[in-house]
């Protein structure tokens, strides 16, 4: 026993730096593309043009947008989301698509409490919960009946969940870029939650991150850019195409992440994604972007992000396969090695309470056989660095968005978002191998008070 212990250790600890050390090069790579391209912009770009804003931009041609939202026990926040989006998209010539069920009569109320012309309610055949997609696909062929009616088609196809704040400049920048790429994907900032600075938190620190610079070395690098589902426009003849190949349903119905899958989707097809970052006026930082709260429990956060393992990690990989150019494949890789890295964690974290244990037990007079090795402290000592350089990025990207105080607090947060992350893959894993069709595992949602109309 007094070998036994020390070398379930050592070799626990070994596997989780080993893997660590690889992840930690692969975000490393993405950091120094990052810096890379935001210094040649600077030096080239910016020097010969104008920084864009949103308010200025030249306006575009004629169109009308459809924007798609649906909604399955929404009642709670249905309401205010719609009142909200009116007033913030002003008048205009888009239409509000909602989908909701026959058997959710709450939010047929709460729907139904907003009368406007330009709220298009439509009630599916069939009971649900089904899944988003489902839902999204009822909406599109909502949306073609208008457009027979009207003899026009949409401009563009805009995609937001029920809890969501849209930006007052959203559909104007849409209009002005849906033609430059088959679709544009806008910025999701969370709301901070002051009831839930840890666990509603982490979705701030990662957001910041993967949005301010993730996506944007995705596009810079020629991959495919996944959709976020909220926040980002897609165009007519685009969505088409996709819909014309699947039996005239646009969004996998199966899918748990057909946003996700439908970026990818655009970009095999030759469809650009643009991802964009733009100021909404001179004199402000603040970027147009899709806003909303996030989960704020412990139970609520695993289950969103089970969903998005499950549909990504485990069947993205056998629906979307392993395509396109290295860049890509690439892309593709780190979206899902999340069950990897979450036993990765899992294994890190037991490793370190054994060796606390094994070092208390040292301390009392056991007799334990501790053998050094050489490779295992190069590669701590390579990971502490990384790893400090990790925490920083993370720091600086939510500081930089939220300020000072929420760059701060990100660095705990880390190993909140960790153990979220463990308890995520397994039951992602879980639900992946239950047989059968997947419901619409939603979370419950929270309109924020300070934007209600």
């Amino acid at each position: 026993m007094s070998d036994l212990l020390p070398t379930i250790a050592a070799e626990l600890a070994l596997f989780a730096a080993v893997g660590f050390f690889l992840f930690a090069i692969d975000d490393l790579a993405v950091d120094l593309l990052y810096i890379a391209r935001r210094l040649w912009r600077s030096l080239t770009v910016y020097r010969r043009h104008p920084r864009a804003f949103a308010d200025r931009l030249p306006p575009a041609s004629a169109g009308w947008m459809a924007v798609f939202i649906p909604a399955w026990d929404e009642g709670a926040v249905i309401g205010d989301m719609l009142r909200s989006t009116l007033e913030r998209f002003g008048t205009g010539d888009y239409r509000l698509y909602v989908g909701h069920y026959p058997n959710d009569p709450w939010t047929d109320e709460a729907i139904a409490s907003v009368p406007d012309p330009r709220i298009r309610a439509v009630c599916l055949p069939h009971a649900g919960p089904t899944t988003k997609a489902d839902c999204l696909n009822h909406l599109y062929r909502a949306m073609q009946r208008d457009e027979a009616s009207r003899g026009e088609r949409a401009r563009a196809i805009v995609l937001h969940d029920a809890e969501d704040v849209v930006h007052p400049l959203e559909l104007e920048l849409f209009a002005a870029l849906i033609g430059r790429g088959g679709a544009v994907q806008l910025p999701v900032v969370p709301l901070p939650d002051p009831a839930s600075r840890w666990i509603g938190g982490h979705y701030c620190d990662e957001f910041a991150e993967a949005h301010g610079k993730e996506l944007v070395v995705r596009e810079a690098i020629g991959a495919a850019v996944p959709l976020a589902g909220v926040g980002c426009a897609i165009d007519r003849d685009a969505l088409g195409r996709i819909a014309d190949a699947q039996g005239g349903r646009p969004f996998d119905a199966d899918s748990q992440t057909e946003d996700y899958e439908l970026g990818l989707k655009l970009g095999q097809l030759g469809h650009r994604t643009l991802f964009v970052r733009i100021p909404a006026q001179p004199g402000s930082p603040a970027m147009v972007a899709s806003r909303g709260h996030f989960p704020a429990t412990f139970a609520a956060a695993v289950r969103q992000k089970a969903r998005w393992i499950g549909g990504i990690a485990f069947s993205g990989w056998d629906r979307l396969g392993w395509r396109g150019g290295a860049g890509e494949r690439w892309m593709r890789l780190r979206d899902r090695r999340g069950p990897l890295a979450a036993l990765l964690l899992l294994t890190g974290y037991a490793a370190f309470i054994l060796y606390v244990q094994l070092g208390l037990a040292a301390q009392l007079g056991a007799p334990l056989n501790w053998v050094r090795d050489p490779l295992l402290e190069t590669l701590l000592l390579a990971n502490a660095v990384l790893l400090t350089w990790r925490v920083v990025m993370r720091a600086a990207f939510t500081g930089m968005t939220y300020g000072l105080a929420e760059g701060l607090r990100a660095i705990p947060r880390l190993v909140v978002g960790n153990t979220i992350a463990i308890f995520a893959a397994w039951r992602a894993l879980r639900l992946h191998l239950t047989p059968g069709p997947k419901a619409w595992d939603k979370t419950d949602h929270v309109f924020p008070r300070e934007y209600r109309a």
